[in-house]
């Protein structure tokens, strides 16, 4: 038989709360429903040892009137590129010293702090680079829609434990698109907030100037509630019943309308969105975004010279145990140079005052998050495949951006991005949310 989808947060709360259900009980649920489907899934490595400590804990702190709040006894899962303490942090790569981290990531300590367990740490792409690739330690995470598709990546297996059930909540990072273009492909909620807002202390890093922790969830107001924990001033969840009425949108379909990658059931699906959120009381405006391929292009030099930089000791000492994508990556930023990078960067300003300009004329953005559903694992056979997404330029420019889901193709999830002013988290959790509340999309269930 096979084990359910565990509670929401929501349901989970009001349970423990109620006496009908101990932490202790909610980590065995999880545990069941990882017993019963991570076989196909394959996204999680490794278990945290002091989960049941600290569901006893919870219980113990509850039984006694100390409420630490809304996500107080809910089980969370940790990509393995952020540390977790007394667990290894492998980034998922055979070249990666085992040595177990000794305290945790400050994201993961914030979370732990409100109460949460965290329960385990999850599949990604070796060093957050490309994917999905196969003969490395771990198999690729798949996707629970249709096990024969990707998830994405980097942060595969945060949005296959959170899409199949086994999870409510798991944190992400998102140097291109890893917490985003996974979650268009598996149909969560992934936010990559503002660059700063969330701590990268204890994140393995892919770039510095790039990476954007955050929060991957099944809901918007669950990913609200990982955010407020991580970053208690964003207030996330401030303005999520707020709804549409009164906001432009900017809707930015030229962007990727025209662009020749496109499957047309995606733009179908921005379409039907942005009418739905436009019946829900939204001004909806189309909008000019800056030069797509230049932004890309600045993110990319980006991506590959500090790559190399963070890497060449270990491909040079240990390349033998790389795998073939990763190494690919990396040598890829043998032939930029210094000037190449500050080149790029400076670009950066102006680039991001110009999504400011948008921006200064509606309340956030709507574009595609990726320009199609999640490819099958038989196109990556012979070796990396690119995946067209509209992610990457708000790395570049710090924007913060979500992406929330927005329909299907033939079963598989699309996804919405929202993009918001710098700093403004809870205005596009609002937008999420409205859109959530107007569709179906968000409460379907992959049939695991």
């Amino acid at each position: 038989m096979t084990a359910p989808p565990v509670p929401s947060i929501a349901e989970a709360g009001e349970a423990l709360r109620s006496g009908r259900l101990t932490a202790r009980d909610l980590l065995a649920l999880h545990r069941a429903r990882i017993a019963a489907v991570d076989g196909r899934v394959r996204a999680f490595w490794a278990m945290d040892p002091r989960a049941d400590a600290l569901a006893v804990q919870a219980d113990e702190e509850l039984a006694a009137g100390r409420d630490r709040g809304p996500l107080h006894g809910i089980p969370f899962a940790v990509k393995d590129m952020v540390d977790v303490a007394g667990l290894p942090t492998s980034n998922g790569s055979r070249a990666m010293d085992r040595t177990p981290a000794t305290r945790d990531a400050e994201a993961v300590r914030r979370l732990i702090e409100v109460g949460a367990v965290p329960l385990g740490k999850v599949a990604t792409y070796e060093w957050g680079f490309v994917g999905p690739e196969q003969g490395l330690e771990h198999p690729p995470a798949t996707n629970p829609w249709n096990i024969a598709h990707i998830t994405g990546g980097s942060s595969s297996g945060s949005v296959a434990a959170v899409a199949a059930g086994m999870v409510r909540i798991a944190v992400g990072s998102d140097t291109g698109g890893s917490i985003r273009s996974p979650s268009a492909y598996c149909g969560t909620v992934g936010l990559k907030p503002t660059r700063g807002r969330v701590s990268g202390e204890g994140f393995f890093a892919l770039s510095h100037k790039l990476d954007h922790p955050g929060p991957i969830a099944a809901t918007v107001e669950e990913a609200a509630l990982m955010l407020d924990a991580m970053a208690p001033e964003s207030g996330g969840s401030s303005r999520l019943c707020h709804g549409a009425g009164g906001l432009t949108l900017g809707y930015a379909r030229d962007w990727f309308a025209d662009d020749p990658a496109l499957d047309q059931r995606v733009l179908t699906a921005m379409d039907a969105a942005a009418s739905a959120l436009s019946l829900a009381g939204a001004r909806i405006v189309e909008v000019a975004m800056p030069d797509y391929d230049l932004l890309e292009a600045v993110g990319a030099v980006m991506i590959h010279v500090e790559g190399l930089r963070l890497h060449e000791v270990s491909l040079r000492e240990r390349g033998d145990l790389w795998g073939r994508m990763g190494t690919q990556t990396v040598q890829a930023g043998v032939v930029l140079t210094d000037d190449d990078l500050a080149r790029a960067e400076a670009l950066v300003p102006g680039l991001s005052a110009e999504v400011d300009r948008v921006l200064a004329g509606c309340d956030a953005i709507l574009t595609a998050t990726t320009l199609t559903p999640a490819p099958p694992f038989a196109a990556f056979d012979k070796g990396a495949v690119w995946t067209p997404m509209r992610t990457l330029p708000f790395n570049v420019t710090g924007h913060p951006a979500l992406s929330v889901p927005a329909g299907f193709a033939d079963g598989l999830p699309i996804g919405l991005q929202v993009i918001g002013r710098h700093g403004d988290e809870a205005g596009i959790l609002r937008v999420a949310a409205a859109l959530e509340a107007a569709t179906d999309h968000g409460v379907l269930r992959p049939a695991l």
